[in-house]
């Protein structure tokens, strides 16, 4: 996956070169066991790629309508929450449960940018046996790699970003805004819930399915080799 997040964001940026995925995928696993080309230049130019691709995702999720308008990774109202959701749209709450959920995909879209340096640190520490398992795991063999390596620093990293945001955004005060209206309503209940690590799991979740969606899509599209080292590398797996 790193290969194809890699090069699914070389594809995305700037279509140059082409050559047939399934051809360069197993003609660069070729070049780990043995080519012309050092291992140093196989690791280096996968850590490009997957530093495009890394960059790329973030900017996707980190834009405004990155969570809130992608259904895939939308964060939706918690569970406490969904559950009365009927019950506030009929006393009139309507607006401020969607001004609520809306904020929550905010908060998200705030902190995603931050998980920039944490990928290019997974990058950097990659070895050439990160790089053969990338190569020659699964569809979102690359994606489980930055899950592995990153997400523990992520969610650490994330969360008080992510309180932060949800205080300047106002879902804090909207969440306590609907927590005290559901309490006054006949048999309603406190929410009761982490705001913060919902939301964070929720910006997380979202954005590691953005890295193996884009991985799926390289493995089986066209890559372009938009630097001298990609050239290098990839050209060679033809």
């Amino acid at each position: 996956m790193a290969l194809g997040l890699c090069a699914l964001l070389f594809w995305t940026l700037t279509p140059s070169v082409h050559a047939g995925w399934g051809d360069l995928f197993e003609g660069v696993k070729g070049l780990i066991s043995g080519s012309d080309l050092k291992d140093k230049d196989i690791v280096a130019g996968l850590k490009e790629a997957l530093r495009i691709g890394a960059d790329n995702s973030v900017t996707q999720v980190g834009q405004i309508d990155g969570y809130l308008k992608n259904p895939d990774i939308h964060i939706g109202l918690p569970s406490p929450l969904a559950k009365t959701e009927n019950l506030l749209r009929f006393a009139g709450y309507g607006n401020q449960v969607d001004a609520f959920e809306t904020s929550m995909n905010r908060a998200a879209e705030q902190a995603a940018p931050q998980a920039k340096e944490i990928f290019w640190q997974a990058i950097s520490d990659m070895t050439l046996d990160d790089a053969r398992q990338i190569l020659n795991g699964g569809d979102t063999a690359a994606t489980e790699y930055f899950a592995e390596h990153t997400r523990p620093q992520l969610a650490e990293i994330f969360t008080p970003i992510v309180h932060d945001s949800l205080a300047t955004v106002g879902t804090t005060g909207k969440f306590q805004d609907l927590d005290t209206t559901l309490k006054s309503l006949p048999f309603g209940e406190s929410l009761g819930f982490d705001l913060d690590s919902y939301v964070t799991d929720g910006a997380l979740d979202g954005l590691f399915v953005i890295l193996g969606e884009e991985e799926r899509k390289i493995r089986e599209n066209p890559a372009a080799r938009t630097t001298d080292l990609l050239k290098k590398v990839f050209g060679a797996a033809k």
